[in-house]
């Protein structure tokens, strides 16, 4: 999953220097304004992320089963503890019943 997170940052990045590149060379127009700034990041922002849709995608489906696995094991989890529950409870109106 950090894998991912930080191959997807350097995705950004790139984008970010590119077109930081081409809005001061004149390809790309300035912002209006002040915001300029906030115009690279958002045309990074737009352009990095189908790049980072087709290009991550084995890493992106590597970080799903990783989640898938984790959410598996919880559930496990929660059902060996709500067993162990139900069979405390069991025990436990067993005996009152017998007192």
């Amino acid at each position: 999953m950090l894998r991912y997170t930080l191959k997807r940052l350097g995705i950004f990045a790139g984008c970010l220097v590119v077109v930081w590149g081409l809005v001061y060379s004149g390809v790309f127009p300035r912002g209006l304004g002040d915001s300029n700034g906030m115009w690279i990041i958002l045309l990074a922002l737009v352009i990095s992320a189908p790049i980072s849709f087709v290009a991550l995608r084995q890493e992106r489906d590597r970080a799903s089963e990783q989640v898938v696995r984790r959410v598996d094991r919880m559930k496990a989890n929660l059902d060996a503890n709500r067993s162990q529950e139900d069979l405390a409870d069991d025990t436990a109106r067993a005996q009152g019943q017998t007192s």
